[in-house]
């Protein structure tokens, strides 16, 4: 009795608070100890959207056309054509002159109900004519209106009655992740839908064009889609086509499409004086990295453009800027990037305008008026 009593309460009070120690922790009993996954009440609410975009397509499908181009080939400088055998071939010392029909490689976009089609630059650059086809089977020649080279757009005109019309929609609106459709007319099979989302917004510096935009897409875009259409799910055209990056020359997810705001803006200075009219200081600049901002006794991480260059006799010369100024603003709106929105926005300014340029110059800011003039047509 004496060695129950003596081992019998510890023996109690450690079962006790086993039982305890259980009772608040459970999880102990188990194995494999319960991962908990938390799960939203309204998952998927907020990502609602149509499971087909035939009604999109539907809409915007009859405004995207074919564009063919006829180029005239001069045998005098073909190496075939100047071959004696060739010669002696048509008993000729002139060969013929040689026609060249150019395989559908290319697309459009009807704008306006006046006839009024945007493609690429690149699309009818050499072309002797140019014939736009419709979905509904018509076809007509163009009469090209304008182009500019700076930002691969061109604008042609057709004469047809009862033309489709086409809906844009706002670019800034457009947001990474947002659905997308590609119209066009890839190695000229006829007109084919891709699909895809928005991958970037902004990109620029890729070398492609002087004036760079873009919207990045993963939807398939190839040869023959340049100068169609990217649209929203809901029909509305969002941007132009116009290149690809790829190492095989077919779709690998990434192209590129010149934004509406931007698209609209060259077709009205195109409709208006058959060229761009762009404004131009005459400077050359590179972006301030934090090394040469403390070299120059800013702060690490200023943004600004270091002008690396000025031409002689330009308005930035005539004003007094200077090689080594540091412009840390324009127009009161500082420089937040690399100077790709600075320079657009001078881009956008019309000659005669001025512009205020906020510089820093030995140890202390300035503002420098300077008047703007057209950017003459053999610069960089």
């Amino acid at each position: 009795m004496r060695i129950f009593s003596f081992l019998g309460w510890p023996i109690i009070a450690g079962i006790l608070a086993a039982a305890l120690i259980l009772q608040l922790y459970p999880q102990l009993l188990q194995n494999n100890p319960r991962v908990e996954i938390r799960q939203a009440d309204d998952a998927g609410s907020g990502m609602q959207g149509p499971f087909s975009y035939a009604d999109a397509v539907d809409r915007a499908a009859p405004a995207v056309v074919n564009i063919y181009t006829r180029r005239l080939v001069d045998s005098k400088g073909d190496p075939i054509g100047n071959d004696p055998l060739y010669k002696h071939y048509f008993n000729s010392e002139e060969p013929p002159t040689q026609e060249r029909i150019h395989s559908s490689l290319g697309s459009g976009v009807i704008i306006t109900p006046q006839g009024y089609v945007v493609t690429n630059n690149h699309v009818i650059a050499g072309a002797d004519s140019v014939v736009v086809a419709l979905q509904d089977g018509r076809e007509a020649v163009a009469k090209t209106v304008g182009t500019d080279p700076e930002t691969d757009i061109a604008v042609l005109k057709i004469g047809l009655g009862a033309l489709p019309g086409i809906t844009l929609a706002p670019t800034k609106a457009m947001r990474v992740g947002d659905v997308v459709l590609a119209i066009g007319n890839p190695f000229g099979v006829g007109q084919t839908v891709t699909q895809g989302i928005i991958s970037a917004t902004d990109r620029n510096s890729l070398g492609l064009n002087t004036y760079e935009d873009f919207l990045q897409t993963d939807a398939a875009i190839n040869p023959g889609n340049s100068g169609g259409a990217l649209i929203d799910p809901y029909g509305n055209l969002v941007g132009i086509n116009t290149a690809i990056f790829s190492k095989s020359g077919g779709s690998e997810g990434i192209g590129f499409a010149i934004p509406m705001e931007l698209v609209l803006q060259v077709l009205e200075e195109l409709i208006e004086h058959g060229r761009v009219v762009r404004g131009w200081v005459g400077v050359e600049a590179q972006p301030l990295n934090p090394g040469l901002a403390e070299s120059f006794g800013l702060p690490s991480d200023q943004h600004g453009l270091i002008i690396a260059g000025i031409y002689r006799d330009s308005p930035a010369h005539t004003a007094g800027l200077q090689p080594g100024d540091v412009l840390l603003a324009l127009d009161d709106k500082p420089i937040i990037d690399d100077g790709h929105t600075t320079m657009n926005t001078i881009a956008r300014l019309k000659p005669g305008e001025k512009a205020r340029f906020t510089i820093f110059r030995d140890g202390a800011r300035q503002d420098v008026e300077v008047t703007t003039t057209e950017r003459p047509a053999n610069v960089n």
